[in-house]
């Protein structure tokens, strides 16, 4: 290859890779701007909540619980709290966000446009994660009201943070890909994480319960991330850290996959 085709190809990579750049800045400043306007709905639900959680099972009955893993009760369920905020608003940012492109059909807009299917789907899992780690930062400051717990591992705690933010905002976009109303919207969040989260260690250690419950609870995901969440936190786990980040990163990649096959398939979009 010439000089001069050598430039232009190099030329054109680096314009291909700025509008990419522009697509994918483009649609987290819509996402961002979208859950920021209406943050009574968004932001404050979560604030509001977990004070509840502090007050109830804090104050209130924690007391009687008495310590849970070497941790007063109220410190305990801190990191669970926090992450079950991020896991609720990651996942609803994206499933709200890209359901509602579906049903306004501008979500058309951005097949046409020459912008690869991965940079879409990029944006609104940054938007997701946005809303899902603004929250979480307003729960901790929330929970400094109420404990006094120290970070122990600051890497540990945002890296696992933001890949809990990743994978539930990619669970939000592929149930938006396969609802076809807004109703359909509510279902996973109501009967599948709900139940997961609440279940996943986040009021109790599982060394608590017996056989074959505690085998059965290493089953659930959610398990894996809030112990690492808890160890970079508070300094315990119930889990192995390492296989924490493994199962959490496994299933990042294999959402993530899918999620980009129903885009380039079109699955409950192209109709």
């Amino acid at each position: 290859m010439s000089q001069p085709a050598k430039q232009q190809a190099t030329l054109g990579a680096a314009n291909r890779w700025r509008r990419y750049g522009i697509a994918f800045a483009t649609l987290v400043n819509k996402e961002v701007t979208r859950f920021s306007r209406i943050w009574v709905q968004t932001i404050l639900p979560s604030a509001i909540t977990t004070t509840l959680y502090f007050v109830i099972f804090g104050r209130l009955i924690g007391d009687r619980i008495g310590p849970m893993g070497g941790l007063a009760y109220i410190d305990f369920i801190v990191p669970g709290l926090v992450l079950m905020a991020v896991i609720i608003n990651a996942y609803s940012n994206v499933v709200s966000s890209f359901y509602s492109s579906k049903f306004s059909r501008y979500i058309e807009e951005l097949l046409v446009s020459p912008v690869p299917n991965w940079v879409i789907l990029a944006g609104y899992v940054a938007g997701g994660v946005a809303r899902g780690v603004t929250v979480g930062i307003v729960v901790i400051i929330v929970a400094a009201f109420f404990t006094e717990f120290r970070l122990h591992d600051l890497s540990v705690t945002l890296l696992i943070l933001l890949l809990t933010a990743v994978l539930f905002a990619l669970g939000g976009f592929i149930n938006a890909v396969y609802a076809n109303s807004f109703d359909d919207i509510s279902i996973v969040p109501t009967f599948v994480l709900a139940p997961l989260t609440y279940l996943g260690g986040v009021f109790y250690s599982i060394d608590l319960l017996p056989q074959p419950w505690q085998t059965l609870s290493l089953v659930n995901p959610i398990l894996y991330m809030i112990n690492a969440f808890r160890y970079g936190l508070l300094g315990v786990t119930d889990i192995p850290l390492g296989i924490a980040f493994l199962i959490t990163i496994a299933f990042i990649l294999a959402l993530g996959y899918y999620s980009l096959s129903l885009l380039r398939r079109g699955v409950g979009i192209k109709q």
